[in-house]
């Protein structure tokens, strides 16, 4: 793999992952949580360069919820003040049934995107996201049903086989999107080897977006950039701006990537050149 291949490709898809499901405002105090706070930090994001805005819902205490209603108020709060970013809502969820995972998908009008968990995760002490085949299908064929482009996340090794398994039972729409995810625990070890073996082992034609976990978001976003894939962002994914320094927003992560791509030669998409990226 060179990266001369890759910097004369199409411009980079910037995504926000806002809030998460696991830490809320204990963790960074700017991290938003209600409605109007996503709505608004969406806006911000737009702003500094993101396409796409990943979203969770949050119940009035904070926790996560799946609700449909909730997404829709979210939704309904980043169309209001967003120009014309695309809605991605997450589907992942520890211990919870698929019943309630599908949920998200249901909103009136359904978002463009939804993320799909490839296989399953440790999380905690005690808990595992479980993602069977039957779990994914189910979601995936929901997510078809809808018109949504689903997000294939990656989170080691053995996820991007699932990948290719889930390409002989369905036929995805061009392009495939994944997301490459790297930290601690289940997920792929943040080396930058193994990115570029993950790049490689993608089918053929694939798209995808990289991740990388708290202090390796930034590193990872600049490899992503450099090899001609996307990168995501945000909050959810890391609370500190530099070492021992929180973050002022997700717009500061996504205006630092931005940057980033500018000085290395990628333009950054806008929403409408997103939609043409991916197909939607």
């Amino acid at each position: 793999m060179s990266y001369e291949n890759y910097l004369a490709g199409d411009p980079m898809i910037i995504t926000a992952a806002l809030t998460g499901g696991v830490h809320g405002k204990e963790a960074n105090p700017n991290l938003p949580e209600t409605p109007d706070e996503i709505g608004r930090a969406a806006a911000a994001a737009e702003d500094a360069g993101a396409a796409v805005v990943h979203l969770h819902a949050r119940r009035p205490n904070g926790e996560r919820s799946f609700a449909t209603e909730r997404f829709e108020e979210i939704d309904e709060a980043v169309r209001a003040h967003a120009d014309d970013i695309i809605l991605q809502h997450s589907t992942g969820g520890t211990g919870a049934p698929v019943e309630r995972r599908v949920l998200p998908l249901r909103t009136d009008p359904p978002p463009e995107m939804a993320s799909l968990d490839m296989g399953p995760l440790n999380r905690y002490d005690h808990l595992t996201s479980e993602n069977t085949r039957a779990v994914v299908d189910t979601l995936y064929d929901e997510m078809q049903e809808r018109g949504i482009k689903p997000e294939l996340e990656v989170f080691n090794d053995g996820h991007l086989n699932e990948v290719y398994g889930l390409l002989e039972r369905h036929e995805l729409a061009e392009p495939v999107y994944a997301t490459l995810i790297f930290g601690e625990g289940t997920l792929t070890r943040p080396r930058p080897r193994n990115l570029l073996n993950a790049v490689e082992n993608l089918p053929d034609g694939a798209l995808y977006n990289t991740l990388g976990f708290g202090p390796h978001q930034l590193p990872f976003a600049t490899m992503g950039i450099l090899f001609g894939g996307h990168v995501r962002v945000g909050l959810e994914d890391n609370v500190y701006y530099q070492r021992g320094t929180l973050a002022e927003s997700n717009a500061q992560l996504v205006e630092r990537v931005a940057r980033v791509a500018t000085e290395l030669g990628r333009e950054v998409a806008t929403p409408a050149q997103a939609r043409d990226i991916l197909g939607l």
